[in-house]
């Protein structure tokens, strides 16, 4: 600034033709801990800092000429150093000097232990929702939960051919897919209970809550499947992982939830002159 240059001008004048140092100046907070690398604390509990500050001299030419804000330092040996010596200098014009607070160096346990989270959060919720069907539907419960297994199965079969690297937003995928693979065995079974309600063949009110939930699993998924490519168009890294799972989880819930459970339903009912069903 103006200020500055001014001191340079006057420094420049009295110093004429004597040697003058840059030195740069870090301040840095560390965290104290003790023989063992354990971080040390204080009475509340909260990590004890100290202050250091480094100083390096980082040039030293001899004052050729009076200067203030603009000035030429020659004689340094190559480009790079040049490039770098600049890169420091500019560093030490801003208004505020730059502390550094704290450092850290992340290493691969801590993504390793954000991915075990994200698995043991899809193994707890598959689970409560395999609960949650067993008990709300019974006999049909149980079906859509083999339906719901092959499903997950499928998903990370598909997944490991294609040698996909399993990520946060992929987790979030499945976990989404396996949402909307609850909501089609959901939509199918309730149809069925509507069935029942207007006639009293069980084969045909099973086979007429099949048919009727289709149409409406499939326009759902295929609006999903239809997000799901744009993301994976238009978007990267994190975002395409979560586009590619939800897209084979999107057709491998529709297979599972419309064909698998229909083809066990049949199995298990199909020919069979029923007085009630266990839905």
């Amino acid at each position: 600034d103006s200020a500055g240059g001014r001191a340079m001008l006057d420094t420049t004048k009295k110093y004429l033709h004597h040697r003058m140092a840059v030195v740069f100046i870090e301040n840095q907070v560390e965290t104290i801990t003790d023989k063992d690398g354990r971080v040390m604390l204080d009475k509340k509990g909260n990590p004890l800092k100290k202050r250091t500050t480094t100083k390096d001299i980082i040039n030293a030419a001899t004052i050729q000429g009076t200067f203030s804000s603009r000035f030429q330092i020659t004689g340094i040996d190559s480009a790079r150093a040049a490039s770098n010596l600049a890169l420091l200098l500019r560093a030490g014009s801003l208004s505020a000097p730059i502390e550094i607070i704290e450092e850290r160096t992340i290493g691969p346990s801590l993504g390793a232990d954000n991915i075990q989270k994200g698995v043991l959060s899809v193994i707890v919720g598959f689970v409560l929702v395999l609960i949650f069907m067993a008990v709300r539907y019974r006999v049909f419960g149980l079906v859509a939960n083999v339906a719901l297994t092959l499903n997950l199965v499928m998903i990370v079969a598909v997944l490991s051919l294609l040698q996909a690297t399993l990520t946060l937003p992929g987790i979030a995928g499945i976990v989404l897919t396996v949402g909307m693979a609850v909501d089609a065995n959901v939509l199918i079974f309730e149809r069925i209970k509507e069935e029942l309600g207007t006639q009293s063949n069980i084969q045909k009110a099973i086979s007429s809550g099949y048919d009727k939930a289709v149409l409406t699993i499939a326009d759902a998924n295929i609006t999903t499947l239809i997000a799901a490519l744009v993301l994976f168009s238009f978007g990267t890294g994190p975002i395409k992982g979560f586009a590619i799972t939800l897209s084979i989880g999107i057709v491998t819930s529709m297979f599972t939830a419309i064909i698998v459970s229909r083809a066990i339903i049949n199995k298990i009912y199909g020919g069979k002159k029923l007085e009630e069903l266990s839905i």
